[in-house]
């Protein structure tokens, strides 16, 4: 059994205000299944660039492992994976890649088509073949199931559930929980490693959370108790002091010569107790410091939904769509509705044609682009927010970006805030943010936007487990109609009303 071991390591980019990494200092081990967990933003595919030695760094990492990383550089989608082989896995024997795409009931002959006729599923399974055929390596993987559907997330769960040897970033929190048996983790201010899965670690975690805010609750009120009696005892002091020289002969008639000394001795011991308490409170205050430094405050979100005069917003019976310029329907035979109040969630495989569907409800049901057959009724006047898959349409500033969308630039700021945005991102292009940051994005953009149905299109892609856990929240609280494709299991789980299949 190897080890991994990072001292005192300090990093951070040219253009950064402050350290991504800062004297950070833990052990890992390389036969562990280890899950790598933190927000959008905290440094996770940083670390692993650092273990790939792509970044210079201050501190020591000391491994004999070799690290390889997925998922791989596509440098020609016109080549095949069995072309690529040795720029993405130098030397590897064809029979251990066929082994272990066996392994995940894949057809060997996806080696040989290129890469642009593979779906996303198709090529994380490719590339996770590559991956674990090699021999002795210490791999990282970076969220290898974005973009895939349920199925091709089962298959990928249960290829890694049978591995170790790993560092695996994901926010989805049923691959976490099938996949790993140690968690390294991005707190606020610290790292930490433990034992376990992510609910596990969870559970941990609400504990210590719930442990130091009643830590710093208890510490408030004594400071304050404190404060108070020191505050009291000076005034006494002071009040005594003053009474030491100078009288009034004729109110303190019976006072004597040695009045003097007894007030400096009583004003001493007032002193010294009111010493004594600030010693207490600086105690207090010293041990309170730092309990909420690691805390997770999942701020509540707010959406304002719109009422519809219909009860029915969208309905097809049998419908089908096919683009003009395909010889096949993009899909057909649909049939669902979408009631106010529900919250439908919609599922099938990659190019099941959920997106063309989301697409004709946003045209109206109405394109050159396509024609469709069957019954479609979109209630009149239908007010709808939505969230592409897709954020590349992203570009210039945060403030452009509000007034394009007619929202209020400081409150479109305080929701991001709200999101784990840190202020030294809104100075920021967003071309420059990373994928969860721009999903942020267009999240605050569509809860901001009072809607009658909220559409979103895999809105939780490279979203952190936090915020994740904040939306649900955000939905459960305010209960708008929405129409969702999502293969987060367990938000799927918590939120839909119904559901639907696209064969």
């Amino acid at each position: 059994m190897a080890q991994i071991n990072v001292q005192n390591l300090s990093f951070s980019y040219e253009s950064s205000y402050h350290n991504i990494f800062e004297n950070v200092s833990f052990s890992i081990d390389t036969d562990w299944k280890l899950g790598f967990i933190g927000r959008n933003g905290k440094g996770k595919s940083t670390f692993l660039n650092l273990l790939l030695g792509k970044y210079e760094y201050s501190g020591t990492i000391k491994t004999d492992m070799r690290f390889d990383y997925f998922p791989y550089v596509i440098s020609d989608t016109e080549k095949t994976a069995d072309e690529l082989s040795e720029v993405w896995k130098p030397g590897v024997e064809n029979w251990r890649i066929l082994c272990e795409l066996n392994l995940m009931d894949v057809d060997p002959e996806l080696l040989y088509r290129p890469i642009r006729t593979l779906s996303f599923g198709e090529r994380t399974k490719v590339m996770l073949a590559f991956l674990f055929s090699g021999e002795n390596d210490f791999l990282l993987i970076d969220e290898p199931t974005n973009h895939l559907d349920k199925e091709a997330r089962e298959i990928i769960k249960k290829y890694l559930a049978s591995k170790k040897g790993f560092i695996l970033v994901s926010h989805d929190r049923d691959l976490l929980d099938a996949c790993i048996d140690h968690v390294l983790v991005l707190n606020r201010s610290t790292i930490e490693v433990q034992s376990g899965n992510f609910s596990s670690w969870w559970e941990n975690k609400e504990k210590a959370d719930s442990f130091a805010r009643a830590e710093n609750e208890k510490h408030t009120r004594e400071i304050g108790r404190l404060k108070s009696a020191m505050d009291r005892a000076s005034s006494w002091a002071a009040k005594s002091e003053s009474t030491k020289i100078g009288y009034d002969p004729i109110k303190e008639h019976d006072r004597t010569k040695n009045a003097r000394t007894y007030i400096s001795s009583k004003t001493k011991k007032m002193e010294a107790r009111a010493k004594s308490f600030e010693q207490r409170m600086e105690k207090n205050i010293e041990e309170k410091e730092g309990l909420l430094k690691d805390v997770e405050q999942i701020r509540d979100l707010r959406l304002t939904g719109l009422t519809h005069y219909k009860d029915r917003l969208i309905e097809c019976r049998d419908l089908s769509l096919q683009y003009s310029d395909s010889d096949t329907p993009a899909f057909e035979g649909l049939s669902l509705e979408i009631n106010q109040g529900d919250r439908l969630f919609l599922s099938g495989k990659n190019g099941c044609g959920k997106s063309s569907f989301i697409k004709a409800i946003l045209d109206g049901g109405v394109s050159d682009r396509y024609k469709i057959s069957g019954d479609f009724l979109i209630a009149p006047n239908l007010v709808i927010s939505y969230i592409n898959q897709d954020t590349s349409m992203l570009k210039g500033d945060l403030r452009m970006h509000a007034f394009e969308n007619k929202l209020d630039y400081s409150q479109f700021l305080a929701v991001l805030r709200h999101l784990d945005f840190e202020q030294v991102q809104f100075e920021k292009k967003m071309e420059e943010f990373s994928e969860g940051q721009k999903k942020k994005v267009l999240i605050a953009t569509s809860i901001m936007t009072p809607a009658h149905l909220y559409i979103w299109d895999e809105p939780l892609n490279y979203v952190d487990v936090f915020s994740r856990m904040q939306l649900e929240k955000l939905i459960e609280n305010y209960k708008p109609t929405m129409l969702i494709v999502e293969h987060d299991t367990k938000f799927a789980e918590k939120l839909a009303t119904k559901t639907c299949e696209m064969l």
